[in-house]
């Protein structure tokens, strides 16, 4: 039996350096350990980011590969990105989106705040499933308010998740991990 090839691009959001107790940086280690391939780039400027470097860095590692399934995970401030990048997103099989900010908030942040602008929650057609928290501080109305229902995804919810983070807990996130390699298991807290 061969194991089908999957290679997985995780973004990380604001003020993110990949720190090792953050769970995308456990999960693209254990995604190694099991013979995939990730990309996991650190985005430009991540205290001050320019949406037009995050949109060039989704251009450059966003590529699909030759061959095999491709997978997108983006926490927080990268949702926005995968959002504002429309035509640009890169053709992926799955998407994984998780703890978005609320658009007020991030309009509130002066160093993020062009995320927000001119972001369309009326897109049709964007297949993406959304994982969130209830208690997020950057989403205190909750993602599946702003994001989940407006855009029709697929909810995962993580009661006490708050922004899914290693403040909030989440540097192990085994059903997380499980789901990159089974797309039917339904994504749960610790």
């Amino acid at each position: 039996m061969t194991m089908r090839s999957t290679t997985f691009l995780i973004l990380h959001g604001f003020q993110n350096r990949r720190p090792p107790a953050h769970w995308q940086h456990w999960l693209a280690g254990r995604l190694r350990e099991r013979g995939h391939e990730v990309r996991y780039p650190q985005l430009p400027e991540p205290d001050a980011p320019v949406l037009g470097d995050w949109l060039a860095a989704l251009d450059e590692h966003g590529a699909r590969p030759a061959r095999g399934e491709f997978v997108v995970l983006a926490h927080s401030l990268s949702v926005l990105l995968w959002l504002r990048a429309g035509d640009r997103r890169p053709a992926a099989d799955r998407v994984l989106l998780v703890a978005p900010p609320s658009p007020a908030v991030t309009a509130s942040i002066p160093e993020i705040a062009a995320f927000a602008d001119g972001l369309d929650l009326t897109e049709a057609g964007l297949d993406a499933r959304l994982v969130y928290g209830d208690g997020d501080p950057y989403c205190p109305e909750g993602a599946d308010l702003h994001y989940g229902l407006p855009l029709g995804l697929d909810l995962d919810h993580v009661p006490g998740g708050e922004h899914l983070n290693p403040d909030s807990g989440y540097g192990e996130w085994p059903s997380l991990l499980e789901w990159c390699e089974d797309p039917t298991v339904r994504i749960k807290g610790h």
